[in-house]
């Protein structure tokens, strides 16, 4: 005997990529609404970005103390250890914008592109007109999970969960 279980995909937000001349990619990026990790997820994403710009500025201070030394090389030894540094911060960042975008979602922002110098600022411009949708989804997600166990009862306290307005 053979059964089938029919998954549902509901509350999935798709946005379809386009590259600069507003030609589709075929990449879309999906954003999975009640999925309740999202929105810690993305505060996580702005936590990392500032541990990891401090990294970047603590990193270059400490490489402007050291003496300088040009020789037959096309960087000097402090340039090619600060063009390390920025290697690393866009590795980070890479991984840290996946935390959102899943495995490799970054790569398909990018479209091919290789990281570069704004590539944050950029990915958090391009999800502004997305955020009203995520804000609804996440309120909307805490006010399913508030209804669904407002009758939970914990310590013979009613309303366990409720919503901060």
């Amino acid at each position: 005997m053979e059964t089938k279980i029919k998954l549902k995909k509901e509350n999935i937000l798709r946005v379809k990529l386009e590259d600069e001349n507003g030609v589709d990619t075929g990449n879309t990026i999906e954003f999975d609404l009640a999925d309740v990790s999202l929105p810690l997820r993305v505060q996580q994403v702005q936590e990392e970005h500032k541990k990891n710009k401090n990294y970047l500025k603590m990193s270059f201070a400490l490489i402007d103390k050291k003496q300088d030394k040009s020789g037959k090389k096309f960087l000097s030894s402090n340039e090619e250890e600060k063009y390390k540094v920025l290697n690393k911060f866009y590795e980070k960042e890479t991984e840290i914008l996946d935390l959102i975008f899943g495995e490799g979602g970054t790569k398909k922002l990018l479209n091919g592109r290789n990281p570069y110098y704004t590539m944050f600022d950029d990915i958090m411009e391009y999800l502004e007109p997305l955020k009203p949708y995520l804000e609804d989804g996440f309120k909307k997600l805490k006010e399913d999970m508030v209804n669904k166990y407002k009758n939970v009862e914990h310590d013979n306290e009613e309303n366990v969960l409720e919503i901060d307005e």
